[in-house]
């Protein structure tokens, strides 16, 4: 029998049962993803319960596991009837439905923390996986530079790099693809539009594909023809480049998150950069395009051998330019190792 990561929470829980509704986190426990349903685990395993669309899909899928599948009666009570202790991640629970279960006369455990300190530590399928969408990612993303023509709406472009993923085996996209023309590239998260591209334009594009559920995220800022009036542009983006490679030459297993921005921080503030880096360092990747551990200013997560985040410094000047440079890292043996394309020069297309 194979044993999945339901069981894994179970243990960490140690709670009577645990409870879990979220589509995220289902996934995470089954390998196995739906719009709905219910995974019960206690002492004598873990059911999962879905209804007709599912079940013939979720039995193939997990035959041979500890899980086993039942059509869901429409009825939640029924099920935790038997129960006097459940645990449910509280943060992702609604009030009347933390509410209910409290009517029920059920002792209400939080299951959070379990699945955060699991799910941040990657197992050699996990992390199979986000390698193979980085490889996607990197492949889509050096098969469309030559697409890119002036004229191109930032949408247009968007759509075609979506296409080439899904072409090379993504099952979709990590997050909503940001496609940033010219001043466009100061905003952190543009909301991809109508706007052509002109010779001499900066472009900025933050994106990421899906792997059996498990997400890449990258970004790459670069010009459309250089029309050399783009001095201060290619100096800071020299100074952020630096930033982001010195993170990957210092993060080690055992750094917080706190250090780990304040590597990239503090180098931008040596060149009077660091009030244009607006956001944090990175943040976890896994089932989640944003989960633990997250490296910022406050972050005391304790960085590990087996997580996976990003490295992407940015700075960002309004109305004018915004840089930003991704990877998706690995920590490995106490080393940071790109999962991404390595190569970072700035491009002139």
């Amino acid at each position: 029998m194979t044993f999945t990561n339901a069981s894994k929470i179970y243990r960490a829980v140690g709670a009577e049962a645990v409870l879990t509704e979220s589509s995220d986190l289902r996934r995470y426990l089954t390998g196995f993803s739906t719009s709905f349903g219910y995974v019960i685990s206690d002492k004598n395993g873990s059911v999962f319960y879905t209804d007709a669309r599912y079940l013939e899909s979720a039995k193939a899928a997990l035959n041979g596991t500890e899980i086993s599948v039942k059509e869901y009666g429409g009825n939640l009570t029924e099920l935790l009837k038997d129960y006097k202790e459940i645990a449910v991640p509280v943060s992702r629970t609604l009030y009347p439905e933390y509410e209910k279960l409290k009517n029920l006369g059920l002792n209400v455990v939080d299951s959070s923390a379990a699945f955060d300190e699991a799910m941040a530590l990657k197992d050699g399928c996990e992390l199979d996986n986000i390698k193979k969408a980085c490889a996607i990612t990197d492949k889509a993303f050096n098969d469309l530079l030559p697409r890119i023509k002036e004229g191109a709406s930032e949408n247009e472009i968007a759509a075609e790099l979506e296409y080439l993923m899904r072409r090379y085996g993504a099952s979709g996209t990590s997050f909503d693809t940001i496609v940033a023309f010219g001043k466009n590239s100061s905003v952190p998260h543009h909301e991809t539009g109508a706007d052509k591209l002109k010779f001499g334009d900066i472009v900025l594009i933050d994106f990421g594909c899906k792997v059996n559920g498990y997400c890449s995220d990258c970004t790459r800022t670069f010009l459309f023809g250089d029309d050399k009036k783009h001095g201060a542009f290619k100096a800071a983006y020299d100074k952020v480049l630096t930033a982001h490679m010195l993170v990957k030459e210092r993060v080690t297993d055992g750094i917080s998150g706190k250090a780990a921005d304040a590597i990239a921080r503090d180098y931008l503030k040596e060149h009077n950069l660091d009030k244009q880096f607006t956001h944090s360092l990175g943040h976890g990747i896994g089932i989640n395009v944003h989960e633990k551990p997250y490296l910022s200013p406050k972050s005391e997560n304790v960085l590990k051998n087996g997580m996976v985040f990003s490295d992407e410094p940015g700075v960002y000047f309004e109305g004018d330019f915004g840089i930003r440079i991704e990877d998706t890292i690995a920590l490995v043996d106490g080393k940071a190792v790109s999962l991404t394309d390595s190569d970072k020069k700035l491009k002139i297309i």
